[in-house]
């Protein structure tokens, strides 16, 4: 059993879905626990559930792309805990699917906030609190393989991860000699309240999946928070610079899925007549305006 006892972990956004699902795996390990979460009601909610499962949880509430409320997470932690063990960056989010030249410079921006500039500054204001646990701290980049890949209509986001490896590679060197470790996990589609992917496919089109996911299935958040506490644990004593893809074998399988004539395509969304057409972005079901609160 991984155990986490006296260990203190902050999860960014994790109030729910695969930050969520991490924050109490690291708990169930004895692990106390820091979530940032910039939803007060999901704040609530996380701090409520981990309190009631006997984890020793601090619940911040904080927008990470906003340098001020990270100084303060970081006075926070280090006023109840001293230091930090484990740094998880979760937050980012895909925001908007539509051919590469229709993008607007406020959504680039806004791409860049959620999915690359938060996590520079999370782990520089976090690198102190690391340093004072010393040998056997680690950082840990949630991304995913669409940065691996490439990915149609998702050009900005997939850039903006492919960074994340790049990051993640060079500060596990920068930190080796101190014993820190870094690494990355690229996830494949993950059923969450973020992307709620499975309401976007009719029953009678879910034989599909198998086509796209070799395992059969999209993933869910304990599949990730599993991936994480291994990364975390002595057990990846010896893993620095690494990616970690939790992806069903999608990457495996060339990283895209068959179409029903069982030709390769790279167009990933299964759709309700099947799969997505490109040009036209991504389903209505999945766009963000369409996502539950």
């Amino acid at each position: 059993m991984i155990d986490f006892t006296q260990k203190t972990v902050l999860v960014t956004g994790g109030g729910s879905g695969i930050g969520r699902a991490t924050a109490e795996a690291f708990g169930s390990a004895g692990a106390r626990v820091v979530v940032a979460e910039i939803n007060p009601e999901l704040a609530d909610e996380v701090r409520n559930q981990l309190q009631q499962a006997g984890v020793e949880a601090l619940v911040v509430q904080a927008d990470v792309t906003l340098r001020a409320d990270v100084a303060r997470m970081v006075d926070t932690i280090e006023q109840r805990f001293g230091g930090l063990d484990v740094l998880i960056n979760n937050v980012g989010d895909y925001l908007v699917s539509k051919p590469f030249e229709q993008f607007s410079d406020e959504e680039i921006d806004r791409l860049y906030s959620l999915n690359l500039r938060h996590i520079f500054d999370v782990t520089r204001a976090m690198l102190p609190l690391l340093r004072k646990q010393g040998a056997g701290a680690s950082i840990i980049s949630l991304s995913s393989i669409e940065g691996l890949r490439g990915a149609p209509t998702c050009a900005i986001y997939a850039a903006f991860k492919a960074a994340v490896g790049g990051f993640t590679r060079t500060l596990a060197l920068e930190l080796a000699p101190e014993g820190i470790r870094a690494n990355e996990i690229a996830l494949e589609t993950t059923e969450t309240r973020q992307v709620p992917v499975s309401l976007a496919i009719p029953d009678a089109n879910k034989h599909h999946i198998p086509r796209w996911i070799p395992l059969g299935r999209f993933g869910q958040p304990q599949d990730c928070a599993g991936a994480a506490l291994y990364l975390a644990s002595p057990l990846a004593a010896w893993v620095t610079g690494s990616t970690l893809t939790v992806d069903g074998g999608a990457m495996a399988a060339g990283g895209w899925m068959r179409d029903p004539s069982c030709a390769w395509t790279t167009i990933p969304v299964i759709t309700g007549n099947g799969f997505i057409d490109a040009s036209q972005g991504a389903p209505a079901q999945l766009r963000p305006e369409a996502q539950p609160a």
